[in-house]
């Protein structure tokens, strides 16, 4: 299959990289620097299992999209409408556009620039961009996938490649729990530029969190969203299976680059005011991270 990948950072070279494994046709789309590193010398799939040089095609075009059967669609939020105008013209009727990003209204937002099929995932990764054309994988690497046509087709080809995928039901509120997940780590992780097991070490920071957690699940059942059971033990458990992951906000800030903050804790914040719900703790984490982000770098730069 012709599978290609809407934004080359860490999360679509992994997926990407393990698809060209499995002997798919995979084409990259991304920004220069990691293009012309995969297309000189390969990507580099650093995992816990192998490190390996996977050949693959890379672009900066989004034309290279045509003819795909799959789109694994990675950009950030924030570039959700420009990327998919973008790719669009270049789209089968039939193709698949699966989002793989954080947040939880990027499907949404996709189907209003696209003719094509668009259905949600909830992505479980932690992965990082160690160097151009080279991505590092920390842990985990499963997807929950919307139900549509061709997601159980889908579904079981990415889990014969390694990637453990399933159909569910419940996609919104899967999306909403990682989206409550983030909202506890990200910008602690951000603002003080430590992984998580350090940030859940400082003093009053697992009540701060335990605030985050209530505050996004007030919002979510206002929102009339069916949470999975248990998100307070899954944010628990999150530090003990990856205390050394800086999360993707904490890596955009000390790269200097603008960060997803207004779809994880700004999105909480957004969702409450139009519902009534406070959101005092996810307002205060949402305006430090922005103020950094003006500042031009991490904390303490």
């Amino acid at each position: 299959m012709k599978i290609v990948v809407m934004g080359a950072g860490a999360v679509g070279c992994y997926f990407g990289g393990m698809l060209a494994r499995a002997g798919h046709q995979m084409v990259l789309i991304g920004r220069p620097l990691h293009v012309e590193a995969i297309e000189h010398g390969g990507l580099r799939l650093e995992t816990r299992k192998f490190d390996e040089i996977v050949r693959l095609c890379a672009s900066t075009d989004p034309a290279a999209a045509a003819g795909a059967e799959l789109v694994l669609f990675c950009v950030k939020s924030a570039d959700t409408e420009s990327a998919g105008r973008a790719i669009g013209p270049y789209l089968a009727p039939g193709t698949l556009v699966l989002t793989l990003q954080n947040g939880v209204d990027n499907a949404e937002r996709l189907r209003g620039v696209i003719d094509a099929p668009v259905a949600a995932a909830v992505v479980y990764v932690a992965t990082e961009m160690a160097g151009p054309g080279h991505v590092r994988h920390h842990g985990r690497g499963d997807l929950l996938i919307e139900p549509a046509a061709a997601s159980e087709k889908i579904a079981a080809l990415l889990t014969e490649a390694g990637i453990p995928s399933k159909v569910s039901p419940n996609v919104r509120g899967e999306l909403w729990a990682k989206l409550t997940i983030n909202c506890a780590y990200n910008a602690p992780s951000a603002i003080a530029q430590l992984p998580y097991g350090r940030v859940v070490e400082g003093p009053g920071m697992r009540q701060v969190m335990r605030d985050v957690v209530a505050e996004c699940k007030a919002v979510a059942v206002a929102d009339g969203v069916s949470l999975p059971p248990d998100i307070e033990g899954a944010v628990e458990r999150l530090v003990l299976a990856m205390p050394g992951q800086f999360s993707s906000t904490a890596q955009d800030l000390a790269r200097g680059k603008p960060s997803e903050i207004d779809y994880l804790n700004g999105m909480v914040v957004k969702r409450g005011e139009a519902l009534g719900v406070a959101t005092p703790v996810n307002r205060a984490l949402h305006a430090l991270v922005k103020l950094i982000e003006r500042k031009g770098g991490p904390a303490g730069a």
